[in-house]
């Protein structure tokens, strides 16, 4: 099983919440605390293709151009709060002839907490984009080695 690679890190802001209320425990209400999930899911989209491109190129293969097939499965577990520092990390699932799957885990830190607050697996393609079609494009030169089962 591959080691977790951090991709990605970022500062949530204001500009990233939900635009509804949310109730404090005291009565009051705050706007826009809450991050919109559409904001994490594109950022798990960036941080797997750049972990994608990194494992083909670990793997040996020269530095592909992916795209995104399909999320599989994404979990939203927490919600992200405006002001968490947000790590994407990453490791490979699988590479095949033309495909390559990314593990997300998304964590927040928020104060002295670190919280996983989601995770996705992300199917990534290699494409030609010198062909009109972006036809698929093979990973890897040679052959895969066979991988052990976990």
């Amino acid at each position: 099983m591959d080691d977790f690679y951090l991709a990605l890190q970022v500062v949530m802001m204001p500009r990233d919440a939900n635009p509804n209320a949310t109730m404090h425990p005291d009565g009051r209400f705050t706007s826009y605390t809450t991050i919109f999930g559409g904001v994490l899911l594109s950022y798990i989209d960036q941080a797997g293709a750049l972990a994608a491109r990194r494992e083909v190129i670990r793997a040996g293969g020269a530095p592909p151009v992916v795209v995104t097939v399909a999320m599989n499965r994404v979990e939203f577990k927490k919600p992200v709060l405006v002001g968490d520092v947000v790590r994407f990390l990453t490791r490979k699932v699988r590479i095949g002839r033309t495909s390559i799957t990314i593990h997300v885990c998304v964590e927040a830190e928020r104060g002295v907490e670190v919280l996983q607050v989601t995770e996705a697996e992300v199917v990534y393609v290699g494409i030609d984009p010198n062909s009109p079609e972006r036809k698929p494009k093979q990973l890897l030169d040679f052959p895969l080695r066979s991988e052990p089962e976990a």
